[in-house]
Parts: structure tokens; sequence; C-alpha cells
């Protein structure tokens, strides 16, 4: 019997359940998946099983390892995010670190990941397909037309680290560490007002929104959407705005933008979800002037994935990358800055 489901992990990978038939004879494992999945390579198959993403009642095994009847195997595979051939297009790449089995990416504002409707060419996907095969990097079978190396996603306008696996064993290794949420990843983020609390933790389900598709919506109640934690700490109070650190225990689509919103603390700029409206303060012309400015130096959500830790998939050792913090956040947060002091001077 084999079941798919939509579990709680990562939003780019599938989970199959397969329970072996109690009359099943013995048989290669990866002979077995082969057989019961369409569309899978069995070097697809056999990387996953090496890498601890297709498991047998749980535990690791061999390719070479013999099913028997009534075991219940569990497989981790990417899943297919687009159709059709992906053209490759030269666009520059910030690559912070690279091995022969990852890279680091730094993605800039507005650079989509991957190509969709309206979106075919310019995305991540793109530059990726072009620079692995002027690398003459070995193409990852049955991942090459949709999205090479892709394990996670940022939204187009958010910033930051991408991590990015070169090969299939790598894909299997990290996609595993992101479906068993145990991916380190940090976010930075300009939010409208102040916490009463310097850190907490959101923890409501994250859902399609009822009404508006493009959007998500937070269900605490848990009656709709997937299970999403977020857990945040202030960095810097600045009375109409604040810096906060996010670390996702989960990763949701929008995760952080709803969960913020949820909270009544909407990332400063974001159209979607209300934060380019002044969310906190005055209502008089020169505060509405200063905030429109302000809202033009960043003409997008004010998120930044700062921070990427995870075990490496061949060495497995523990790798952890940081960036700074992108220009035009550092200018909205010098801006408000300048507007507290200015007020304190003024009321002193």
């Amino acid at each position: 019997m084999t079941d798919t489901e939509n579990p709680e992990g990562e939003e780019l990978f599938e989970h199959h359940k397969i329970v072996i038939d109690p009359g099943q004879s013995q048989l290669r494992i990866d002979k077995f998946v082969l057989d019961k999945l369409e569309k899978v390579s069995r070097n697809k198959i056999q990387n996953g099983i090496r890498a601890g993403a297709i498991l047998v009642d749980g535990k690791q095994v061999k390719p070479n390892y013999k099913v028997r009847p009534n075991e219940v195997i569990t497989v981790l595979l990417p899943k297919p995010v687009s159709d059709g051939k992906i053209i490759g297009e030269n666009i520059p790449l910030d690559i912070r670190y690279e091995d022969d089995d990852i890279m680091i990416i730094h993605k800039p504002p507005g650079l989509v990941v991957h190509p969709g409707i309206g979106n075919r060419s310019g995305t991540l996907v793109n530059a990726l397909v072009y620079y692995f095969e002027n690398k003459e990097l070995p193409v990852m079978e049955g991942n090459d037309d949709d999205r090479p190396g892709i394990v996670h996603r940022i939204d187009k306008d958010t910033s930051g680290l991408m991590l990015i696996a070169k090969n299939e064993f790598a894909i299997s290794h990290l996609g595993k560490q992101f479906y068993n949420h145990s991916i380190e990843r940090k976010y930075q983020a300009i939010v409208w007002g102040t916490f009463d609390e310097a850190k907490g933790t959101i923890d409501a389900h994250i859902g399609r929104h009822l009404k508006d598709r493009t959007k998500r919506d937070v269900f605490p109640d848990g009656d709709f959407g997937k299970h999403a934690i977020t857990h945040y700490r202030v960095l810097e109070d600045l009375y109409y705005v604040s810096l906060v650190e996010c670390e996702l225990e989960t990763g949701r689509t929008h995760q952080i933008r709803a969960h913020m919103k949820h909270i009544r603390h909407p990332l400063f700029n974001d159209i979607k979800y209300g934060g380019d409206k002044i969310v906190k303060g005055t209502v008089f012309s020169k505060y509405k002037q200063f905030v429109h400015n302000a809202l033009k130096i960043i003409p997008r959500q004010a998120l930044h994935a700062k921070s990427l830790g995870f075990i490496h998939p061949t060495t497995n050792e523990k790798m952890v990358f940081d960036s700074e913090l992108p220009e035009d956040m550092k200018e909205v947060l010098d801006k408000w800055r300048s507007y507290i002091q200015s007020k304190t001077k003024s009321n002193s």
C-alpha cells in the first residue's frame, strides 16, 4: 500500500509511506521502491537511501537491504515545481561559499526563485541552470528541469542566504534536514510597533487565505492550514518600529510575514500584509511625510534571511553562515534612529 502525504515539513518535498504487503518476497529496497513510485530514477532512490531520506521502520538501511513483509518504508523526495525545460541565463550569482556538494548564495531582493506564470525567465533557477552547464557540473537526474539544487525558498522581495545542493546525495541529505526542522534559519526584520516582551514564540497554523489565494492567513485554533512556529527576539526598539530576529522552526510560505501581522506587528512596507500603511504614530503631516520617505527607501518588505546553520552532507560537520543587513534596511533603520533622536531633543 502506498500513501502520498502532505506532511509538516518543507513544502518543496513530498512524503511517501509504503506499507509492505504480508505476502511480499524479499527484494532489495532500491528495486522495491523503484517499482512502487513513478518517474523516479534508481540513482535518485539509492542516494535517498544513503542520505537517510528513505527509512525502514524509522531506521536507516543500505541500498542492498532486503525488505520484509509488514515493514513500513518512508520516502522523502523533492517535489517538482514547474513544467517544461528551463533555459539557462547568464544572471550573476553572489556566491558566498562553494564546494563539491553545496553552494551558499546571497539572493538580492527582487529576484524570483522559481520560474512560474509571468516569470519564465530571469529567475534564480535560470541562473543556476546556466551556472551548472558552464561549470560542467553533473546534472541532477529528474531535477534539472524544474529546480536544480533548490532545497528551500525565500520570497521574491526578501533578501539573504540560500542553500543550494549540487548533487543528488546532497539534495536528499539537506532535504531531510529541512523536513526534520533541524536547519537553523535566522531572519532579521523591521516591523511596526514595540513589543511588551523582549522575546516570544508564535505557534499558530498557517494556510492559504480563504479569500485571497496569493496570501497566507493564520488559524490560531488549528482548524485549517499547517502547524507553524516562529521564535522572535527584539534587537532594537525604535518606538514606532522595531528590529527583530526571527528564527524559523517550520518553513511555511510567508511564515514570518503572516505571523507578524497576526500579532499586530506587520513588516515595514509589506504591501501584501498591511505594512505599507502607518500602523503606529501620529496623523500629523510631517510624520506622514517622514514615513512616506522611509517607505520609498525600501520598496519591499523589510525582511532579510541573515544566517543558515546545517550539517554538511558529506563531511557531517556543522556549518554556519551569516550575512550583513542589506543597504536599504540599514538606511531605513538609520532614518528611524535619527527621527527618534530629533524627537527626543525637541521634547527635552
